[in-house]
């Protein structure tokens, strides 16, 4: 288990949040699963040094996500991690 964490974003009501948080709405709805463990996921992912389109092909192939949502995730995660 990774010791870097990223968590999902707090978007205020009547807020519309943008780039790739935008996504995390409709996955959550989607897929039925919270969107935290989809980001404790690809952070463990990314701490094996695989590189965004190998986890976005895992999140893909493994767990069935679209290409846009799944590429949304790692965007997201990506963006969070370089800020820490």
């Amino acid at each position: 288990m990774s010791s870097r964490h990223v968590s999902a974003p707090v978007i205020p009501p009547g807020d519309k949040p943008k780039g790739p948080a935008s996504y995390i709405p409709s996955i959550e709805k989607t897929y039925g699963t919270p969107i935290q463990e989809w980001l404790d996921l690809i952070v463990e992912q990314l701490d094996t040094g695989k590189p965004h389109m190998e986890v976005v092909t895992w999140l893909k192939t493994e767990h069935g996500l679209g290409h846009g949502h799944a590429n949304a995730l790692v965007a997201y995660v990506r963006a969070e991690l370089a800020k820490s």
